[in-house]
């Protein structure tokens, strides 16, 4: 597991998806030659597009076989193919999210994380329409004892979830005093390691984990929490020419099928009344 801190990243991306096939990037030192326009839209480096994330967060965005991978890479890169350009990740601190630090500084254009919209995050960034219903997963080691979210607290045992995230906020709203953790295998292990008995996270996320034996044998969901979340891309407040480019390409994906294939690939089987939803 790695600790990111305050430190960023730049890595390549890359997404190949059924029908799909494109290499979204550049090498790590970056190739963009200083801001451009593209199509009306302004861009932080010529050539590129580039998006803040803080990884990993699979299926979301992780690092596979060198490459950052995954389902909000392989949106994006929808946005960059439009506007002709590549996609560049920058791997940041997920606080910078709820600020929009590192939109506002011009060092990124947009970001993609897995972000839930709320209306307090609203204030500082401007969200894209919704592209995921998102719910809470509690997942717990088998031998805990533990059957349910109240289990956790009626058994004294202890709940992890990742810092700064809706999770977080969900377990602290019913009365927890959660373990926070930076990131989501940073969850995982705290789990493994037995410094927490129970977590809550975003249920894709325990989804990519149970795919693994190990994980599978070791743990268990008790509780699947719709807690109303959606998910969002954010730019930085009034970019309205980049809004509309993510808006239109995610509409574009979801009226010819293309959402539906990256959503196959990466989340598991597509049900429409809850994988896509409508622009709110």
């Amino acid at each position: 597991m790695k600790t990111l801190g305050r430190r960023t990243r730049l890595l390549a991306a890359t997404t190949a998806t059924a029908g799909l096939v494109l290499v979204a990037g550049c090498s790590s030192s970056g190739s963009g030659s200083g801001p451009t326009t593209v199509k009306g839209v302004h861009l932080a480096k010529a050539g590129q597009l580039t998006t803040c994330t803080h990884l990993p967060y699979p299926p979301f965005q992780s690092e596979i076989n060198g490459k950052v991978q995954g389902f909000d890479v392989s949106l994006i890169d929808l946005v960059a193919k439009d506007l002709g350009v590549k996609q560049q990740i920058l791997d940041t601190p997920f606080e910078n999210f709820k600020t929009g630090a590192f939109l506002n500084s011009g060092q990124c254009d947009l970001a993609a994380a897995g972000m839930t919209i709320t209306a307090e995050r609203k204030k500082n960034v401007d969200f894209s329409d919704p592209y995921f219903e998102a719910t809470q997963a509690v997942l717990v080691d088998r031998s805990s004892g533990v059957n349910s979210l109240a289990d956790v607290k009626a058994k004294g045992k202890k709940l992890g979830a990742q810092a700064q995230t809706t999770g977080e906020d969900y377990a602290r709203s019913k009365g927890f005093d959660p373990v926070s953790f930076a990131s989501s295998d940073a969850v995982l292990n705290g789990l493994r390691t037995g410094q927490v008995q129970a977590v809550i996270i975003d249920y894709p996320v325990v989804q990519g984990w149970l795919k693994d034996k190990a994980n599978a044998d070791k743990f268990k969901v008790v509780d699947n929490l719709k807690t109303g979340e959606q998910y969002g891309f954010t730019v930085k407040k009034g970019n309205k020419a980049l809004l509309d480019a993510v808006n239109k390409a995610l509409k574009g994906a979801k009226a010819d099928g293309t959402y539906k294939k990256i959503y196959e690939q990466w989340i598991g089987p597509y049900n429409a009344s809850v994988a896509a939803p409508a622009a709110s």
